[in-house]
């Protein structure tokens, strides 16, 4: 650019975020024509398109893609430096946070994030993002805010926390054969199960742990999330296993359900939350880190109280 001007570089982040020129127009609140003006100056700029029509909706150019992670980062930097150290009204906030999580998380725990987020800083927005590839760059370029889930191997600077533990159970549907007539490990693998994998892969630790016993089960089905899973098993005499957060929470909103503990061990589900250093110090970002710590924690307490003296999620110190 000639002449450094932020708003064109705000602007752009608006376009690649919406991808059209009225959707962008919408988020800063112009006008459309005044939004397509400012496309024709950031193209004269960068000497390149940015976004070009594709059918009836528009593209990203190579160079668009290059720049998105780039320009999100700098406005970033930008809005950290002009905010004062230490100030934190969420009351007062205007901003966007886009959390990356999965089912699990998002429909157990979302709706407890939303009510806390309603009375504590009703002006944010959050965005949950599907895990799809999980990869730390989406933290590193910005993309996402906070990664929340059962997390696996990070990058070396990223900072994470463990929020609670949970456990998988047998969940079957009110009238199954197994709510009165009890559920050993051989009636457990008899059984037809649906497994939840979004690889697609039928196998896991549960059928570890039966073939230590000499057994296997039936997997017939196999979705992508746990409420699939549980959805299937509510209508029909297939068993699934999901952790126990989702069925209590699934319970709670009428599902005719039962859970039984599952007659084999399993590893605890361990639930984190990862972010940038960069946001380490960040006012925003961290009233965002202490909700999700509220929500899980506030769901753990009514989890156990909801089942009647029932082993809950496990708390982290």
């Amino acid at each position: 650019m000639h002449s450094m001007d932020l708003n064109l570089l705000t602007a752009l982040e608006a376009l690649l975020n919406e991808g059209s020129v009225f959707g962008a127009a919408r988020r800063m609140n112009l006008s459309t024509p005044a939004m397509s003006r400012t496309l024709g100056r950031i193209r004269q700029a960068l000497g390149d398109e940015i976004l070009v029509r594709a059918g009836r909706r528009m593209v990203p150019t190579p160079r668009a893609l290059e720049l998105h992670g780039r320009v999100r980062g700098l406005l970033e930097e930008a809005r950290l430096m002009m905010r004062p150290e230490g100030i934190a009204d969420p009351s007062t906030l205007i901003r966007g946070f886009t959390v990356r999580a999965s089912d699990y998380v998002a429909g157990v725990f979302g709706a407890s994030l939303q009510a806390i987020a309603a009375q504590e800083a009703p002006q944010i927005t959050l965005r949950f993002a599907d895990q799809g590839k999980e990869d730390v760059a989406a933290l590193r370029e910005g993309r996402i805010d906070l990664d929340i889930g059962v997390l696996g191997r990070i990058g070396p600077e990223i900072r994470m926390q463990t929020l609670l533990r949970d456990r998988f159970v047998a969940v079957v549907r009110s009238g199954h054969q197994f709510v009165k007539g009890g559920m050993t490990a051989r009636r457990f693998a008899a059984a037809t199960h649906v497994s939840t994998s979004r690889r697609g892969l039928s196998h896991g630790p549960i059928d570890d742990a039966l073939a230590a016993q000499g057994l296997s089960r039936r997997v017939r089905f196999v979705v992508p999330g746990f409420h699939a899973a549980m959805l299937t098993a509510a209508a029909s005499d297939v068993v699934a296993a999901v952790p126990l957060a989702v069925a209590t929470t699934a319970m709670r909103l009428g599902l005719r359900i039962r859970y039984l503990e599952l007659p084999v061990s399993t590893p605890e589900i361990a639930i984190a939350q990862a972010w940038h250093p960069r946001f380490d110090k960040d006012a925003g970002h961290r009233w965002l880190r202490q909700a999700v710590r509220k929500a899980l924690t506030g769901h753990r307490a009514g989890a156990g109280r909801r089942a009647g003296g029932a082993k809950p999620s496990l708390p982290v110190d």
